[in-house]
């Protein structure tokens, strides 16, 4: 708790442990999950940039997503205008949301979300989003009534205890693993820049449960970092999840073993490494108790040890196991420091 942890389950520390891999979500956990509408493109003659804007930020209204909120804190400080009405508000996990904004039929979110209701995007349009992609931006896609009528591009930043944290994560021998619903340049990007090398882009939130199964088949223990809604069935898919507290979701703090109530993964790295001597702890601790304990009860047995030194012995015993426990409390990896 002094680190900023919140555990919910004893046992979840025990699982920690054993944890040999740590899969991430990107935007708001290895990120600020803060970003910030960079550029907004209208390719309808009928809408200006500023209609996608505000039709967009209003479809987001209800949005729970760091995404969604990105948007209308952008919106509300560039064009200071009131959102429009919205009603029939829809989240479609993976993809996006859907709503009706003034009238309109509006669907926000990624290339799937178009695909699957079959709206057709021009080559002018992909090129136009590649240019942004390509620099590890990322885009939303707006329908309106069934066509696309315009792009906004976010832009976000990575933490800056990200990479430290992830370095000491590899001197632990835990791998860290990068799940996200993001384009694969995009999410290459940031991999690189971290030093991750597994990487799984373009993740909805059944391919990150598909990952993670496929980690725990092969015997890994997984951990799980995440902070929105698509991440909740994952957090509760690992063998332990840790929300993101403060940026994070009800429902993924929810899901979730431990809670990260400052946001800060900096400390990640000392929960495992501290979870792991806890083990240790509590092994040598159960070993020295018995051991003290059978001695104790040959010496009574054979008259050697009295009533009210057996009881010295027991409560001496009990002492000692709580002052190396109590050791914990100011304990520190050496290879942190």
């Amino acid at each position: 708790t002094k680190h900023g942890f919140l555990v919910k389950e004893g046992d979840a520390l025990e699982r920690l442990a054993s944890v040999n891999k740590v899969t991430y979500d990107k935007t708001g956990t290895l990120t600020y999950g803060k970003p910030n509408v960079i550029n907004v493109k209208s390719f309808s003659d009928k809408y200006s940039y500023v209609d996608i804007y505000s039709i967009t930020a209003s479809a987001e209204k209800y949005s729970e997503h760091p995404l969604g909120k990105a948007i209308i804190n952008s919106y509300s400080k560039e064009i200071k205008k009131p959102l429009l009405e919205v009603k029939q508000f829809d989240i479609l996990p993976g993809r996006g949301v859907k709503a009706v904004v003034s009238g309109v039929s509006v669907l926000a979110g990624n290339t799937k979300m178009l695909e699957e209701n079959n709206i057709i995007i021009d080559k002018n349009i992909i090129d136009e989003a590649q240019k942004f992609l390509s620099k590890g931006s990322t885009v939303i896609y707006t329908s309106i009534d069934g066509t696309l009528a315009g792009i906004l591009v976010l832009s976000d930043t990575i933490r800056n205890e990200s990479a430290e944290m992830i370095t000491k994560l590899k001197g632990i021998d835990v791998e860290p693993v990068l799940l996200t619903g993001d384009n694969e340049k995009a999410a290459n990007s940031i991999a690189e820049e971290l030093n991750i090398n597994k990487v799984h882009a373009n993740c909805l939130p059944e391919d990150k449960l598909k990952w993670i199964d496929y980690y725990k088949s092969n015997k890994d223990f997984v951990c799980m970092i995440g902070d929105g809604i698509n991440d909740a069935p994952a957090l509760k898919k690992a063998d332990v999840g840790i929300a993101m507290g403060g940026i994070g979701s009800d429902i993924a703090v929810d899901a979730a073993d431990i809670a990260l109530v400052n946001d800060e993964v900096k400390e990640l790295p000392h929960l495992i490494a501290l979870a792991k001597r806890m083990m240790v702890t509590i092994k040598l601790n159960l070993t020295f108790s018995m051991t003290l304990n059978f001695i104790a009860i040959i010496l009574a047995m054979t008259g050697i040890l009295n009533p009210v030194v057996g009881a010295l012995v027991h409560n001496a015993g009990s002492v000692l196991v709580i002052i190396n426990s109590a050791l914990l409390l100011k304990w520190k990896n050496s290879k942190f420091s």
